[in-house]
């Protein structure tokens, strides 16, 4: 059984919202299976405020927390990832990057929770659906048996959890 937490990358366009609260989450639920990172192929530069916010709301860490470029996480000092997980929303139009490399990858699209327009209660709202439904995914995802499971199934199972 490996005692080594296995690496998951969440990436997204912009780096503010999505990836991250995927990151925070995948933190929390794990128990210390997964050490989970965030990055954008353009980030914002910040976090939204709201995504830590529902972050926090949930009991999930966020210190540290920043919007970065992939880039980091491509260099040869970087934390070597086991899972990369791109959460952009197809339906959006956003560019997802490609991963080069060895790990295991997935998409998962969600909608944007930070182009939801209105007020605060609104907007919270979005965010709030958007952690309620990556929080599931992951869920079930780290109920795979992982080291059970052979390289092709996992890579499908982690594959088919897109289209939960």
């Amino acid at each position: 059984m490996n005692t080594t937490p296995y690496n998951i990358l969440f990436l997204c366009t912009g780096n503010s919202a999505r990836s991250i609260m995927a990151e925070g989450l995948v933190n929390d639920l794990s128990h210390g299976r997964f050490k989970g990172f965030s990055a954008g192929s353009h980030p914002a530069g910040q976090v939204n405020p709201l995504a830590l916010e529902t972050l926090q709301a949930l009991g999930c860490e966020t210190d540290g927390m920043s919007s970065k470029s992939w880039d980091i996480y491509a260099g040869p000092d970087a934390p070597k990832m086991d899972f990369i997980i791109t959460v952009c929303d197809n339906a959006a139009g956003e560019a997802c990057p490609f991963w080069p490399g060895s790990p295991m990858t997935a998409h998962w699209g969600f909608p944007d929770p930070a182009k939801v327009e209105g007020d605060d209660e609104t907007k919270r709202a979005a965010f709030s659906r958007t952690a309620q439904a990556i929080a599931p995914r992951l869920r079930l995802f780290l109920s795979l048996p992982i080291d059970k499971l052979d390289a092709l199934s996992l890579q499908n199972e982690l594959r088919s959890l897109g289209s939960v």
